[in-house]
């Protein structure tokens, strides 16, 4: 039998999770034994009995800094042959749909969520740990961030949506944003529905949004616009 996917989290707040990720399709999934969550205490790795995880940086500045050791100790845990490793910090590469489609083929993915200042650099080098950033912003640690990243990764899961079409259709899966969606009533406040929406016409339709898609994309995000000329040339 196939072992489902399966995210492995090293934090020092296990109890964050599930979280929302124990709801909504997530959730249902998580029940279905579609995938797996398994939240492992980095502090069960310290090897004193204040259960010290971080020290003082090298060199002096304010805050703490995550242990290599206790680290190293902890990844040993959660490190899977073929199962990408992640660290999540403002200083990783920009995550995207391209690396959730990345992610949600493997076997799974384990991630490492930092706090205080972050972690000792030497643990990053030693164990080859991909890092990745949400957005560029900071949080208090990389729990939210992980939650955020495993939602994205979850839902493009075989079973977890229904519909594929829902999958395909959605924005940044073909470089643009997604076109907008209307339903009843057919009159709202004075605003109309599209009348190509009302026609029937399934190729009217498809090029309408499409166009819809282009203008939304290039008003609002040049940088995707102009990823998009170039994939199209």
């Amino acid at each position: 039998m196939t072992t489902p996917w399966t995210a492995r989290i090293l934090t020092l707040f296990p109890d964050m999770f599930p979280g929302p990720l124990g709801l909504s399709l997530a959730g249902k999934a998580l029940q279905d034994d579609v995938w797996r969550l398994e939240a492992i205490d980095i502090r069960d790795f310290a090897d004193d009995r204040h259960r010290t995880v971080d020290d003082a940086p090298f060199g002096g500045g304010p805050g703490m800094v995550m242990r290599a050791d206790v680290l190293d100790r902890a990844l040993d845990a959660v490190t899977v042959p073929g199962t990408p490793t992640v660290y999540l910090t403002p200083r990783g590469s920009r995550f995207d749909q391209a690396k959730a489609r990345e992610l949600a083929a493997a076997p799974g993915v384990s991630i490492l969520c930092g706090r205080f200042e972050g972690v000792d650099q030497r643990v990053l080098e030693a164990r080859g740990l991909m890092e990745i950033s949400i957005g560029d912003f900071v949080l208090s640690g990389g729990e939210p961030a992980a939650i955020v990243m495993l939602d994205a990764c979850v839902r493009l899961l075989p079973g977890v949506i229904g519909a594929q079409e829902t999958l395909e259709e959605e924005s940044f899966e073909h470089g643009l944003l997604e076109y907008p969606h209307y339903t009843r009533p057919a009159e709202w406040q004075g605003r109309a529905v599209p009348d190509i929406l009302l026609s029937g016409h399934h190729e009217k339709i498809r090029a309408w949004r499409l166009a819809q898609a282009e203008q939304t994309t290039r008003q609002r995000r040049p940088d995707l616009w102009a990823r998009y000329l170039e994939t199209q040339s």
